[in-house]
């Protein structure tokens, strides 16, 4: 289980959140906290509204009702400009890593330097940057490889090094270990871990893999019936007589 994290100001709060396309309801007054240097893991079925949820935080979808504050901005409030600098301290880890395919691992971590000049200024030399970021993720050597070069695993560490680089705040995993093999899974979640350590780094992780959320978690919810229809640690809601609880830790 991962460390213990000190309540305080939520860096993320969602209150209410709902969201419905047509008659399909999706959310229905969602509530989230994430604080400070904290792992939070999300878990619900397929469906559930998880990247819905993921989609309205960031500004990529309207919610229908609800407030949702990032480091104590409303983000359906603030400018388009303003949300584009608060992007900048979310990093989002994609499921199936999202590498540019026409470009070299160098080529894909200094992406984000050029696009988002405000945070750091023009970096005339951003080699440094990267190396740093490879370092983090173990993967230096892998600098003038082409993605498709890498393996499933290589490609995850490579993505959460390019999500380093503009060194974030908060992190959102989306499925971390999915398509990996145990091995390279454990290695990625050992990765996450360390990388919060080092950080301080407040993380939201969706997944369905009950190991990743056992070791990483210092939180968890569960997203059933378009709410968050239990919270707690992985101790308490694993020891759940809840049939809708219990069906996550089969």
């Amino acid at each position: 289980m991962s460390s213990s994290t000190t309540k305080s100001n939520p860096i993320i709060e969602i209150k209410n959140l709902s969201k419905s396309y047509g008659d399909n309801t999706v959310l229905n007054g969602f509530n989230l906290n994430l604080y400070e240097g904290e792992n939070l893991v999300i878990m619900g079925k397929s469906g559930s509204g998880k990247s819905v949820m993921i989609k309205c935080l960031i500004g990529l979808e309207e919610p229908d009702g609800g407030t949702i504050k990032v480091m104590g901005k409303d983000i359906n409030q603030i400018e388009h400009w303003e949300l584009d600098e608060l992007r900048t301290e979310i990093g989002f880890l994609f499921q199936g890593s999202a590498l540019y395919d026409s470009m070299s691992v160098r080529e894909n971590l200094e992406f984000p330097l050029r696009r988002h000049t405000k945070k750091f200024g023009k970096i005339k030399d951003t080699k440094p940057m990267v190396l740093e970021a490879l370092t983090n993720v173990g993967l230096e050597d892998a600098i003038d490889m082409m993605p498709n070069e890498l393996s499933g695993g290589m490609k995850r560490r490579i993505a959460l090094a390019r999500t380093l680089i503009l060194q974030p705040k908060i992190i959102l995993y989306d499925e971390p270990t999915t398509g990996l093999d145990p091995i390279t899974s454990k290695e990625i979640i050992l990765l996450m871990m360390s990388i919060q350590k080092k950080y301080n780094t407040s993380s939201i992780i969706i997944t369905h893999d009950v190991d990743c959320a056992r070791v990483i978690s210092n939180r968890m919810i569960l997203l059933i019936d378009n709410i968050n229809y239990a919270e707690g640690t992985f101790g308490e809601l694993s020891a759940s007589d809840d049939p809708k609880i219990k069906a996550f830790f089969k």
